[in-house]
């Protein structure tokens, strides 16, 4: 794909955002676009998205709080 082409810095493939599971709950993800983070409610915890690539490490994933 040649620069300028296809997607933008940050932005997320929707397709690879449907396989995605929690690795620690193997619950699938919910996408939050405004705050670029996917979320596993079993797991309470936010992983982010940096330059459009998911960080599933559990180290890396915020708790979420308790109205989240």
């Amino acid at each position: 794909m040649a620069d300028g082409e296809g997607r933008r810095a940050g932005e997320t493939d929707a397709k690879l955002l449907e396989m995605l599971v929690c690795p620690l709950s193997k619950a699938t993800l919910e996408w939050r676009p405004e705050r670029n983070e996917l979320i596993s409610r079993p797991a309470r915890l936010a992983y982010p998205v940096r330059e459009g690539v998911p960080i599933l490490l559990p180290d890396e994933a915020r708790p979420l709080d308790p109205d989240e």
